[in-house]
């Protein structure tokens, strides 16, 4: 999956292991992947004869890996088609598929990452299933290799923001149009280096027009002042927040699932509540293989059509 960024350690460890995997033991196609929700993504290949490209989105309830994880298959299976469950899956009737390896990759804290995986579209030799310890043991490897990568990765970003605190809105201490352009190019290029789940939350304060014409721009600064206090209280570290127009701010959850997302609406509004600060609200989930940027664009256009359906009311 390319970036402007140079290689990670994680992409140079998979593409490594997967060459040499490929070598020892054949397969048309092997593959790192990512699964986030329904999404399964390729993010590295060792591609001998297969139309699957880096960066290619797949149903993960598709797949041999999915049942592989479950328990459903082995983890070697020489002849797929003899495995019930195999035989069944969906993505066999997209690409020719005869033999199948496949392992998981985890997090260190046991959850699932992806999967280290293969495919042939030729059974393979019995004799195959006896290197399932070496594809283990490749998959363990590269398991730790990613977590130092995100162990970096966060460190990077403490240093992105740290370097755009320039870039800051002088009212409301939030980043300004130009900290958040910058900031979200460089979490783009993360969630499109390593499959990452994102949202973006945007907002419109209402009425602060009618606040500024009537009490004056000073009761206005103090809304806008509560509106930021409440999305800080509400967001987590990794979180990215700017106010980028006069009464617009933007969120962005960083490694924000569906669920997360949800979760992130739903303190943003009550801490809009307790603030006694009304907004208009648009999400957008990051659709992986797509720009972030598209996000916060769909994001800007669902909160203006909720302000335009709270209006009508």
């Amino acid at each position: 999956m390319p970036t402007d960024s140079p290689p990670s350690d994680f992409e140079n460890a998979s593409r490594d292991a997967l060459a040499f995997l490929h070598q020892r033991l054949g397969f048309g196609l092997w593959m790192v992947t990512r699964t986030e929700g329904d999404d399964w993504v390729v993010l590295h290949t060792e591609n001998h004869g297969y139309d699957v490209p880096e960066g290619t989105v797949l149903k993960w309830a598709d797949s041999f890996c999915s049942r592989m994880v479950r328990g459903e298959g082995p983890r070697i299976a020489p002849a797929s088609d003899a495995v019930p469950a195999y035989a069944a899956a969906p993505v066999g009737r997209q690409v020719p598929i005869g033999a199948y390896a496949g392992v998981p990759l985890s997090r260190t804290d046991g959850s699932l990452f992806g999967t280290l995986c293969a495919i042939d579209p030729h059974p393979r030799p019995e004799a195959i299933a006896d290197e399932l310890p070496l594809i283990e043991l490749i998959a363990r490897l590269l398991s730790r290799v990613l977590e130092c990568d995100r162990s970096r990765l966060e460190q990077l970003r403490r240093a992105d923001r740290a370097e755009n605190q320039a870039l800051c809105d002088r009212l409301t201490g939030l980043y300004n149009r130009r900290g958040w352009d910058r900031l979200l190019t460089a979490e783009g290029s993360r969630c499109q280096r390593y499959a990452s789940p994102a949202c973006v939350v945007a907002i419109d304060i209402d009425g602060l027009k009618t606040v500024n014409d009537t009490l004056g721009h000073a009761a206005g600064d103090e809304v806008l002042r509560a509106a930021s206090d409440a999305l800080l209280t509400s967001l987590r570290d990794q979180d990215l927040v700017a106010r980028v127009g006069g009464d617009e701010f933007l969120v962005l959850g960083v490694e924000c699932d569906p669920q997360g997302a949800a979760s992130l609406v739903k303190r943003i509004e009550d801490g809009f509540a307790r603030a006694g600060v009304t907004a208009s609200v648009g999400l957008a989930q990051h659709q992986a293989g797509r720009p972030l940027a598209e996000a916060a664009e769909e994001a800007d256009q669902t909160m203006l059509a909720n302000k335009r359906a709270r209006k009508a009311m």
